[in-house]
């Protein structure tokens, strides 16, 4: 009899039991065009009692970095926009790169370029500004970098024709790369620049202090540093001022900002920094894709989309002792939609609103798969947002699926364990969908997760020992070479 999975540390589970009902990565694919997904059994679920879990702490982080992080007054209102790029930004992005130009002030506004963060600042700044004097913008690279050896940082963050640059810029632009540089250059042990004040000074006036990758991490008042992986994370290997340190807070102290979001599943590491810190909002953004934030408002432009992750409602069971989570919200933002952060409400794009409504319970409710789900890597590239996808859209209440090490280190006193996600409908549940503009395309508002530690088998698997009973029909098996009769 197949085992079910136990809450960690609970009995060891049978491998058969995931590897017999799985989604393979190429099978949970984007659900376009639409087709019936692999028939599959969903995990039964725990046969035991949860302890009651402890609420999260409050939405402001916590740490004194975080409260320290440079910036305007309370009562100083900052009339300008962030633009977090989930990174791998391409040139052929007319959307992102228009729109961030339009936020500066159209054809001829100025951007001063940062390449701070780049092991080649001088070829990383180079690229954008070309594709921001393309599309008619004045852009110019500052040198300002770590690995520009001839440059005295301490001198270059505090001179004035540089700081006149900035300035007089309407935009400013952090290129991909390693964020800490970007922090520790401009906000050595927790202490703005000039240039950072200058930065700060574009920002309030109305300009839009954009970033990609490294450049969209440093946007939060906290951000990961130098992190290990996703799942590494989820175990809590992790420490303050090494893996998670103080960013500069460009979109207040309330919202966290992540980047390659889908494409890496870093929803799995954001969740446990929002937990440790105190977050309820946290914001993902793709790659190709970015996130515009002015104040409460939130738009998203680009390739893809970004995953909100609310954590308002949701609770967590510290006596376990390490990371679980129920009732997550999780909303899946596509190119064009729009969310206000203070209500949480969500306007999809118009071409959404000409599609289809997907409202759970509605009678005209009416959902396309009906096979339940059960994914091996939740971690994987944009499973999360086509489990959502699928979810919205299917008959079935929930999907499932598991994340864990498959090669842990030797050593690791926490090798065997994993997550198990669950993802389902609840109140104010419901999605858009349209073929409008080619393959289906969905938003998604507010499914819940819950996440619960489990316990992996070790070895994960062993050799099939085949089996030894003849098989009907079948021809003799010819014996081996050297055991053969002699012919006479």
């Amino acid at each position: 009899m197949i085992e079910r999975l136990l809450p960690f540390p609970c009995r060891r589970v049978a491998a058969t039991l995931f590897l017999a009902a799985m989604v393979l990565p190429s099978q949970a694919a984007n659900p376009s065009p639409k087709a019936q997904p692999p028939a599959v059994r969903p995990v039964a679920a725990p046969a035991v009692t949860v302890p009651a879990l402890v609420a999260p702490t409050s939405a402001a982080p916590a740490s004194a970095a975080a409260q320290a992080t440079p910036g305007p007054a309370a009562d100083v209102p900052i009339k300008g926009h962030a633009m977090a790029i989930g990174g791998a930004l391409k040139a052929d992005n007319d959307e992102v790169w228009n729109r961030l130009i339009a936020l500066a002030g159209g054809r001829g506004a100025r951007f001063v370029v940062f390449g701070t963060a780049a092991e080649d600042p001088e070829a990383s700044a180079k690229q954008v500004v070309e594709q921001l004097q393309r599309r008619g913008a004045i852009a110019e690279a500052l040198p300002v970098a770590p690995k520009f050896s001839w440059v005295d940082l301490n001198k270059v963050v505090r001179d004035a024709a540089l700081i006149a640059k900035v300035r007089g810029a309407k935009g400013i632009f952090f290129t991909g790369g390693s964020q800490e540089r970007i922090v520790d250059v401009l906000y050595p042990e927790g202490r703005p620049t000039p240039m950072l004040d200058a930065i700060w000074d574009v920002y309030r006036r109305g300009g839009v202090v954009a970033g990609t990758s490294a450049g969209a991490a440093i946007m939060s008042t906290v951000m990961f540093r130098d992190a290990p992986s996703v799942i590494s994370i989820l175990k809590g290997k992790w420490e303050e001022g090494k893996q998670i340190d103080r960013g500069l807070g460009f979109v207040g102290p309330k919202l966290f900002v992540d980047q390659h979001f889908l494409k890496r599943g870093r929803f799995g590491r954001m969740v446990p920094l929002m937990l440790a810190k105190g977050y309820q909002l946290g914001l993902g953004v793709d790659e190709n894709s970015a996130a515009v934030i002015r104040g409460d408002e939130v738009e998203i432009v680009g390739h893809k989309g970004a995953l909100l992750v609310d954590l308002s409602e949701a609770s967590s069971d510290r006596a376990l002792g390490v990371f679980n989570l129920k009732q997550a919200k999780l909303t899946y933002l596509d190119h064009g939609d729009r969310m206000n952060l203070a209500t949480r409400g969500v306007t999809p794009s118009a071409v959404k609103l000409r599609g289809q409504k997907l409202e759970p319970g509605a009678p005209d409710y009416k959902p396309y798969y009906t096979l339940p789900q059960f994914y091996t890597d939740m971690l994987g590239d944009s499973t999360i947002s086509t489990a959502m996808s699928i979810l919205i859209d299917s008959v079935q209440p929930e999907v499932r699926g598991l994340s864990f090490e498959a090669a842990p280190k030797a050593g690791d006193s926490l090798a065997d364990l994993g997550f198990l996600f669950r993802l389902y409908k609840g109140p104010g549940s419901v999605g858009w969908s349209t073929d409008e503009l080619g393959p289906e395309d969905y938003t998604v508002v507010n499914l819940y997760l819950d996440v619960t530690p489990v316990r992996m088998p070790l070895p994960l698997f062993g050799a099939w020992p085949g089996d030894k009973r003849p098989i009907k029909g079948a021809a003799p098996e010819e014996p081996p070479a050297g055991e053969r009769p002699q012919q006479q």
